[in-house]
């Protein structure tokens, strides 16, 4: 039995590295645990963060550029209808002797008492008898029935139909 022990303790492995001065798992270690191992640097986080903030703010001033372009746009188009609707509603208050057809041209005159007068005939088509104070514009009823206005070209801004 005595050299049975003796043979079992003669077989054991025997670690010759100090365990105080091994990791038990060096492949999780924040640095090299061998002379021959690659070097690690800690990152600097503050590089690092500072890179990511200031692509994340060039991207979402990218984006907020692109959404005020498009609120720019819709409020130009929803300024475009305002006026249309405050036009038609002017040409509608109008003097007219006919119920307006739409996809039609028809045109505006100012009558001498201030009175605005929608009318089916043309400024080169009355001739001489030409009877109102001025020309405002030529109209065009469209299906939604707004109006799409051209004005009087020679003197634009005296023919301009003002709304109030």
């Amino acid at each position: 039995m005595l050299l049975k022990n003796q043979m079992e303790e003669n077989n054991k492995i025997i670690n010759p590295i100090n365990k105080d001065k091994v990791a038990e798992n060096p492949g999780l270690l924040p640095y090299a645990h061998t002379a021959g191992g690659a070097v690690i640097k800690p990152e600097d986080m503050g590089k690092t963060k500072g890179r990511s903030v200031t692509a994340m703010r060039q991207q979402t001033d990218r984006q907020m550029g692109q959404l005020q372009e498009q609120m720019e746009t819709l409020m130009k188009q929803a300024q475009l209808i305002k006026y249309r609707r405050e036009i038609s509603e002017r040409i509608y208050d109008a003097a007219m002797g006919f119920e307006p057809i739409i996809n039609e041209t028809y045109y505006m005159y100012e009558r001498s008492n201030g009175v605005d007068l929608l009318s089916l005939v043309a400024p080169n088509e009355w001739g001489r008898s030409f009877k109102y104070n001025r020309y405002l514009a030529k109209v065009h009823l469209l299906a939604d029935h707004t109006w799409d206005v051209t004005y009087n070209e020679e003197n634009e801004k005296d023919y301009e139909i003002e709304v109030s």
